[in-house]
């Protein structure tokens, strides 16, 4: 059986989503870099990651992994969600994400 693979608009939707989540959570392309554990920071390299967790895990788990990184982060800085209304964008950042993952799984089940 052949892995999923994600489509050239696909992987440019990703790439803007992956861009805006960063900017609006202050973190950089090297700090993706280590949480994907990517062997380098390059665009390009941190896709081809992400998209190998959609080869193996499907949307759900591609999901899923964006919000694990998240959650470390979030445990990293000390933000837990009470603190998140002090820290602008974090919060729609949070919701972008649960939204996104509780979509998937909606469609999954449909």
């Amino acid at each position: 059986m052949a892995q999923a693979t994600l489509t050239g608009d696909q992987l440019e939707d990703l790439q803007g989503f992956i861009k805006d989540w960063l900017r609006h959570t202050g973190r950089t392309q090297a700090d993706l870099r280590r949480a994907l554990h990517a062997s380098s920071i390059r665009m390009p390299v941190l896709l081809d990651v992400l998209q190998r967790t959609y080869g193996r895990l499907g949307l759900a788990g591609l999901a899923e992994q964006l919000c694990a990184i998240e959650d470390l982060w979030q445990s990293e800085d000390g933000v837990f969600e009470s603190d998140a209304d002090g820290l602008p964008g974090l919060e729609a950042s949070l919701g972008q994400l649960d939204l996104l993952l509780q979509e998937i799984r909606q469609d999954q089940q449909s």
